[in-house]
């Protein structure tokens, strides 16, 4: 199973208000040879690490391919900057945030280099971040960390103090 976790709390020029524009991202994956299989709800939750921006709408999608990870990546962020973001400081406030956080259960740590971008599997701070667990939960509800073995429910209940975070009705 392949996942992606998808975020903003920007509108963007084209789609306006930030769960438009993920959806509409979400629409736009068949186009670069990404099927949706099903996705999350989406959720409302605040900047973390905590910061003075908007809230941010958060989803996981599971997703199928026949690209690498490393083409899924570069897919991704190729779609980010279709969607306006413009990376500057890190956890900054955003139009787009799509991260690749587990491919078919694959650990993998490699380079940004001529061929592609950087690919950590899986996403190394995934299991920090309620805004990923949550509607990863939902729609795997019996995922396991590759590294690690711990199952989403440990992860969850293992969760940092101090995540605002909300389904939202959709």
């Amino acid at each position: 199973m392949i996942f992606i976790a998808l975020g903003a709390n920007l509108a963007t020029s084209r789609y306006g208000p930030p769960q438009h524009g993920l959806e509409a991202a979400l629409r736009s994956l068949e186009a670069h040879g990404v099927s949706l299989i099903r996705r999350s709800n989406w959720y409302r939750s605040a900047p973390y690490p905590a910061a003075d921006q908007p809230m941010y709408v958060n989803g996981v999608a599971e997703v199928e391919t026949a690209l690498s990870p490393a083409a899924l990546v570069a897919v991704l962020l190729d779609m980010e900057l279709a969607f306006g973001r413009r990376r500057g400081a890190r956890n900054a406030a955003r139009e787009m945030d799509l991260d690749l956080i587990d491919f078919d259960g694959q650990t993998l740590d490699r380079a940004a280099d001529e061929s592609g971008p950087a690919v950590r599997l899986p996403h190394p701070r995934l299991g920090q971040r309620a805004f990923v667990l949550l509607p990863l939960a939902e729609i795997a509800p019996n995922w396991r960390h590759p590294e690690n073995g711990l199952h989403i429910d440990d992860l969850i209940a293992a969760l940092p103090e101090g995540q605002e975070i909300e389904r939202l009705d959709t």
